[in-house]
């Protein structure tokens, strides 16, 4: 079914080399170097969006185009996805234009906190969020695609940060984003095979998630 969401293995045997599967949607940026370019990308994907009756999220910059491809009702990545994605790379090839998708990247906020469902209906209301249908832990806005807020469990009694920064970033950059951030004064305070936790001089930590 084109509407069922696909696991990550599914996805990646799809073999999008323009795109990477980023917190439940897949993204890229094409590199159009000027407005005018930028603009006739725009116009030829939502010929093909409308074609299809399946639309991406694009963002338009003075030298590049980020494109995002979901399914909002399954909350996920589908065929319809992945059908739509292919068709997004050979428009921009068409065009002359080259991905970059080593280049994108998710910015979410953790609050860490003993009981969530506490603190949960404060910060929905406060931000105007939704809660993610499939997880009670998380609060977000996919419409004007602000930064996801997600709650992180921890001990009542034990010393916490009230927040973190989780970035989420294409595995190729990976090693390359801890070693700047390392060179710039943080240290590596705990790794594991999907994040690597980092602190700044100050002790102030965020995740590199992959």
């Amino acid at each position: 079914m084109t509407d069922a969401q696909l696991t990550q293995d599914q996805i990646g045997a799809a073999q999008l080399p323009d795109w990477r599967f980023i917190s439940s949607a897949l993204h890229t940026r094409f590199r159009t170097g000027d407005f005018a370019t930028g603009l006739r990308l725009v116009d030829a994907i939502g010929e093909a969006a409308e074609a299809a009756g399946h639309h991406p999220d694009l963002d338009l910059r003075y030298p590049h185009v980020n494109v995002k491809v979901w399914t909002h009702d399954a909350y996920g990545v589908t065929e319809l996805d992945l059908s739509l994605a292919m068709q997004i790379s050979e428009i921009a090839a068409g065009l002359g234009i080259a991905a970059e998708p080593a280049a994108v990247s998710v910015l979410e906020l953790a609050l860490d906190t003993p009981d969530f469902a506490t603190i949960k209906p404060f910060w929905q209301a406060a931000l105007g969020y939704r809660s993610n249908p499939h997880t009670d832990d998380e609060v977000r806005n996919d419409d004007a695609d602000l930064p996801t807020l997600w709650f992180q469990g921890s001990g009542s009694e034990e010393p916490r940060q009230r927040f973190h920064l989780d970035i989420r970033i294409p595995p190729e950059v990976v090693r390359g984003r801890i070693a700047a951030a390392v060179a710039a004064g943080g240290t590596i305070v705990d790794e594991t095979p999907t994040f690597v936790v980092l602190a700044d001089a100050d002790g102030n930590r965020m995740c590199v998630c992959f």
